[in-house]
């Protein structure tokens, strides 16, 4: 590229001011206190889920160069041209030793010239909306080098935040409080936490977005062919969420030549962080990659603009939306299953810690098989006690030597 479009660029986007009255999102903190330390910090993330905003917050806090190259007139910048910019950076700066880049994966190898930085010092806080951006990229140029944040849309904490509607959670059960809180997280069941979907409840932003993915991140960065497919792969798991999946059973219902291809375009789709794929817990991993896999989608307003319909199961909105709350609190998880079955365990240094069972409504119609598959749990993992998390029942109960601890998931999604 020619050296002076680079430096009109640069000089464009610092002209954009820092968005004022940002929401601090949870992980600030941690990502604060890597500033200081000799790795190059990735964060990393869907589309849109607050990555850059959270790079500019670190911008305000500690002064740097800053460069976003999900700008079109960047699609000619080649490996080369970061010479250039690092001239530019001096010459309209003077000399920093902060580098922020968002969206850096847009430029093929630019992890050579991330590592001439590391290796002089400099430190260095990228973003990037692909997962692989984590795996091969990084696997030759960066092993041991760098830190990574996973940033997911905004938690029930932050949605309260984004609204001014916080409220002590000394003081969750006055009638008021609890009533404000049950209506807040019926919002934040449908609505999720996409920040510029909650600003502007604009359904077509949701649209584009996942259009975005589509194209941008799958279709064209892995050259595929069939549209139609895809599409109609993303609406069976939106129907499926929260659902064990077969390979060979989306390959016969979409015409899929075979479940490899299959099994491909669903690590496509995990590499966009739009859905991940839950493992059922063995302790043989060879029996636990051949046992099947529940999918679970990154935010529930995608869910339900893809195709899913409340009326239909509840309860699979809400274990989706436990689901990533898991993740976002970076929790090794696994589904269990043997007669019966557990939504969630937990694994912790190489064993299996906490139980979860997740349902919309524990009555007498299911109670007896919520309870089973959590108690199956306890038993094969040998732990005291589980939960039971559900819309709004609350209660604690003992079955022979195990506690059961049943709660509301707006409660529970205001614990540290």
């Amino acid at each position: 590229m020619d050296k002076l479009q680079i430096k009109e660029i640069v000089l464009d986007q610092y002209k954009i001011k820092l968005e004022e009255n940002m929401i601090e999102r949870e992980i600030f903190p941690k990502l604060e206190s890597y500033i200081n330390n000799k790795f190059i910090i990735i964060i990393s993330g869907l589309r849109r889920s607050g990555k850059s905003t959270l790079l500019q917050q670190l911008r305000k806090k500690y002064d740097g160069y800053y460069l976003n190259f999900d700008d079109e007139r960047l699609v000619n910048f080649k490996l080369e041209d970061f010479q250039h910019l690092y001239e530019i950076f001096i010459e309209l700066f003077g000399e920093k030793n902060i580098f922020y880049f968002d969206e850096i994966q847009n430029i093929i190898e630019w992890e050579r010239f991330i590592r001439r930085l590391h290796d002089n010092r400099k430190k260095i806080i990228i973003s990037g909306s692909n997962a692989s951006m984590l795996s091969k990229e990084l696997g030759t140029h960066l092993t041991g080098r760098y830190l990574e944040i996973r940033l997911f849309p905004f938690s029930y904490k932050e949605f309260l935040r984004l609204f001014n509607r916080e409220i002590n959670v000394k003081f969750i059960s006055l009638t008021e409080n609890k009533a404000n809180l049950k209506r807040d997280f019926n919002e934040y069941l449908l609505k999720g936490g996409l920040p510029e979907y909650l600003k502007t409840d604009n359904v077509e932003y949701l649209k584009i977005l996942y259009e975005n993915i589509l194209y941008k991140d799958i279709i064209v960065r892995y050259k595929l062919p069939n549209e139609r497919v895809l599409k109609e792969l993303v609406n069976y798991i939106a129907a499926n969420i929260a659902k064990e999946i077969s390979y060979n059973s989306i390959k016969n219902l979409l015409q899929i030549g075979s479940a490899t291809s299959v099994k491909d375009y669903f690590n496509y789709f995990e590499n966009t962080y739009l859905i991940f794929l839950l493992p059922c817990f063995n302790y043989s991993l060879k029996k636990q990659i051949y046992l099947s896999k529940k999918v679970y989608l990154i935010d529930n307003a995608l869910i339900i603009n893809l195709g899913f319909r409340l009326s239909r199961d509840g309860g699979r909105l809400l274990e989706n939306l436990v689901f990533i709350e898991l993740k976002r609190k970076n929790k090794e998880l696994y589904f269990f299953k043997e007669k019966n079955e557990c939504d969630f365990v937990i694994k912790e240094q190489n064993k299996i810690t906490q139980a979860i069972q997740v349902c919309y409504d524990l009555n007498e119609e299911n109670k007896k098989r919520e309870l089973n598959g959590l108690l199956e749990a306890l038993e094969r993992f040998k732990l005291k006690k589980g939960i039971i998390l559900t819309y709004d029942n609350e209660e604690e109960m003992k079955i022979g030597n195990k506690k059961i601890n049943i709660k509301p998931i707006w409660k529970w999604l205001l614990e540290d």
